[in-house]
């Protein structure tokens, strides 16, 4: 379930504006009684995400619109297959058409490419896992995709966790603070609620960070011969995550090195879109 609701909501107002969906003269040029049934169809094989999101926008723009999930998120689907139904005034469906299926295309083609790296690794002890490349503003809507492709979350935002990448340890540096010094630092100062994951570029790294009592071991843009001893090293002590230049043509090579979590931001700051259309049947006038 898609939670924030309200923030979704008020997405499609800025998405329904943005397109000026109210002020439509092409859709005014159509009559009120006018009605309509309106089928959303993939054109593609995927993972659907987003058709409560899309549906919503239908309702946004005319509160009359009957809307009707067939299929739920999270379901694989087929090219041709109906997912959804709208009824009520043509050019209401007209008017949100675009939104509509702007917000459940981008969503379902986040869903498919989680799911392609799900699949990749099956039968292996790995977590997909996301990252904060989303699309400014559609934060929760990317990670509720990856969560219906059979991905999970990291950090929601920057204050789910601390992450110590090579940025804070190359400025601590500068006042001579060690990354050991700075892990206890941040220990003494978060809640006990919190885990500290630090990013490490080599296996010296991997050592200091795991002595100083990190939870997590990011490693980053390493290969998998070195990510197998950075795991040896972890082992009882500390969680394993791997990221950097994971594509789905290298993923299950880099979990095979015995990772627990393996993250991508492609499959959020660069997803293609799963293509839906929407086929709409024009009632006939009553005789």
């Amino acid at each position: 379930m898609l939670h924030h609701w309200h923030g979704t909501i008020h997405l499609i107002q800025q998405a329904l504006a943005e397109d000026e969906a109210a002020y439509d003269p092409t859709s005014s040029l159509l009559p009120d009684d006018l009605t309509s049934e309106a089928l959303m169809m993939p054109k593609a094989d995927g993972v659907l995400a987003g058709v409560d999101v899309a549906l919503a926008v239908f309702r946004e723009v005319d509160p009359g619109l009957e809307t009707t999930v067939m299929v739920p998120d999270g379901s694989r689907v087929e090219k041709g297959m109906y997912v959804a139904s709208i009824r009520g005034r043509m050019a209401s469906i007209l008017r949100a058409e675009r939104t509509a299926l702007n917000f459940v295309q981008r969503m379902s083609g986040i869903a498919t490419a989680t799911a392609e790296f799900v699949k990749a690794v099956e039968g292996l002890p790995v977590q997909i896992i996301d990252t904060r490349k989303t699309v400014p503003g559609f934060r929760l809507l990317d990670k509720y995709a990856v969560r219906m492709g059979g991905g999970h979350n990291h950090r929601m935002s920057t204050g789910d966790g601390v992450l110590i990448k090579d940025n804070h340890i190359a400025a601590m540096a500068t006042r001579g603070e060690s990354m050991t010094q700075l892990i206890k630092r941040a220990q003494s100062q978060v809640p006990h609620t919190i885990r500290i994951e630090v990013e490490c570029d080599t296996l010296e790294q991997v050592r200091e960070a795991v002595d100083a009592g990190a939870d997590i071991i990011l490693f980053d843009n390493m290969t998998p011969d070195q990510m197998r001893e950075g795991v040896d090293i972890c082992r009882g002590r500390a969680m394993t995550e791997a990221s950097g230049g994971i594509t789905i043509d290298n993923v299950r090579e880099v979990a095979e090195a015995g990772v627990d979590l393996l993250s991508s931001g492609s499959i959020t700051h660069s997803t293609k879109a799963l293509d839906i259309s929407l086929e709409v049947r024009p009632d006939r006038p009553s005789s």
